[in-house]
């Protein structure tokens, strides 16, 4: 980890990933939809989870094949555009009703409701005709592979359902396995897949894959901790989002179960949990993987 350059790392990767969204996100869709689309994915973002595609790849992969590296890649931008669907989603006045996403109005502010909940849904079918190429070296049960893994990581028992979870809970007070449960399907589901897709696009054995998926697993509940901490520490500048939220809108959150000091704790565990994850994999270049686990404890937005 000494010697590793996170730095430089994800700036090289973030370059490859805005370069292949300005390519497959279109600008030609009617009527202003290309124009929606763009703007809900480019140009913003942490890319958080294209990178974790990238970096479980390079670490189940070492020496990849072109095929190899043109599924991670699709498999990254694919991540990202489900990721921005839902935002786009979420913000709208039917779900958390929010104006400011990336330091920037959000979607339905700036095109409207309708625009909006089409843009949406172009960008969630566009993600699996990325993971699905025409004329391809990806071989097609690799393909078939990454479709069913995503499709499941982002509908009922995973992202979608969680969110159905947390619209339901509010005012309530949940238990700390429910809670945690809640945030593995809303946000954790999107960040276990993407190292998941990563080692299968590097054509990993299952038991590397089931190594890969525990530190996903942990590191996207840490995810989720952290971002409840900061909906009370951040300010809105930093966050690019608005804060104080949840509580405005009586959410479960850990900070409201735990308190500050206990999320902290929790986090911490979580991110350490990821780390032994990764050291019982038998990979050895983790190094990436290591990174984003300590930047998800640390980030400040």
């Amino acid at each position: 980890m000494s010697t590793f350059d996170m730095h430089a790392w994800s700036q090289a990767h973030l370059r490859s990933i805005e370069q292949a969204l300005q390519g497959w996100v279109p600008p030609q869709a009617p009527a202003q939809l290309g124009e929606a689309m763009r703007y809900a994915v480019l140009d913003g973002g942490k890319r958080l989870r294209p990178l974790l595609v990238l970096a479980s790849m390079e670490a189940c992969s070492p020496q990849p094949t072109a095929w190899t590296l043109d599924a991670a890649m699709r498999a990254a931008c694919a991540i990202e555009l489900i990721h921005a669907y839902s935002l786009v989603h979420d913000d709208m006045p039917c779900m958390d009703n929010d104006v400011l996403r990336r330091g920037k109005p959000t979607v339905h502010v700036q095109f409207g409701e309708a625009q909006a909940l089409l843009a949406g849904d172009a960008l969630q079918t566009l993600a699996f005709e990325l993971l699905t190429p025409e004329h391809s070296n990806i071989p097609a049960a690799v393909q078939a592979r990454l479709c069913g893994l995503l499709a499941r990581a982002a509908g009922h028992a995973g992202m979608a359902g969680g969110q159905a979870i947390d619209l339901a809970s509010v005012g309530q007070r949940l238990s700390a396995d429910a809670l945690r449960q809640m945030h593995r399907c809303k946000t954790g589901a999107l960040l276990e897949v993407s190292v998941v897709m990563g080692a299968v696009a590097a054509q990993a054995p299952d038991a590397t894959v089931q190594h890969v998926l525990h530190y996903g697993q942990a590191l996207g509940v840490a995810f989720q901790v952290v971002d409840d901490i900061l909906d009370v520490t951040a300010d809105a500048a930093a966050l690019g989002k608005t804060v104080g939220k949840d509580a405005a809108n009586d959410k479960p959150t850990y900070v409201s179960l735990l308190g500050l000091d206990g999320a902290r704790a929790e986090a911490s565990r979580l991110a350490d949990q990821a780390q032994q994850a990764l050291g019982q994999s038998g990979l050895k270049n983790t190094a990436a993987l290591e990174a984003v686990a300590d930047w998800v404890l640390q980030r400040q937005n």
